[in-house]
């Protein structure tokens, strides 16, 4: 873990002020992993596809390859020798996370028939169990659809995490630990957003897919 942190403050000089709190949101993570839990994270317009980014991080390989577990591969292979030989020989370890911006029939049906920004709020209603994680990411942190996800998600016993600017934020209030960014324009939030969630998944991946 230091490692991948180190390698992100030479890089991001300026990301020093944010290294306690990344590192404390990898502690959340690590331990809801280890205990079978999953992540839901979600955002607005660009931090919408940072959302999805995230998830394609975790749900497959990102930088070390992650072959299933031998018993996976046995029990593949012992419902249907050909079929199972193929995932055994191809499918990936995954860190199990959901992005909640893009499940289109029921964000939109929700938006039509209740109040739109209760959209991520029902989406973390129906996903989210004790020890999961939420990360709501906001330039501002003052984001109402996802400050209602992240109340939604303390009240289900979710921890939280928040990832935004520097500026304080009701968001901040909520979050377990909230990552500030050292920037207050939204693109240049964003441009320090993506490395600061590559690091958490490298961090992750290393951890649940390095070598033992």
């Amino acid at each position: 873990m230091e490692e991948q942190l180190n390698i992100l403050i030479e890089r991001y000089p300026k990301l020093a002020v944010c290294k306690k709190d990344i590192e404390k949101a990898y502690r959340i993570l690590e331990s809801a992993y280890l205990n079978g839990r999953k992540l839901l994270v979600c955002g607005n317009g660009g931090s919408a596809s940072d959302s999805e980014h995230i998830v394609g991080e975790l749900m497959k390989e990102f930088k070390l390859k992650r072959k299933v577990y031998s018993d996976h591969a046995a029990a593949l292979k012992a419902i249907d020798p050909e079929l199972g030989q193929v995932l055994a020989d191809n499918l990936q370890g995954a860190l199990p996370a959901i992005c909640l911006t893009g499940h289109s029939s029921l964000t939109t049906a929700f938006m039509n028939d209740a109040n739109a920004d209760l959209v991520f709020a029902q989406q973390v209603n129906g996903y989210g169990k004790p020890g999961d994680v939420f990360l709501g990411i906001s330039t501002s942190g003052n984001s109402k659809n996802v400050l209602y996800a992240a109340v939604n998600a303390k009240a289900k016993g979710l921890k939280v995490i928040g990832l935004t600017g520097a500026k304080e934020s009701k968001l901040m209030k909520y979050a377990d630990v909230c990552i500030r960014v050292p920037e207050t324009e939204t693109y240049k939030i964003q441009e320090y957003h993506l490395p600061v969630y590559h690091c958490l998944c490298l961090m992750l991946e290393e951890k649940f897919f390095g070598e033992k």
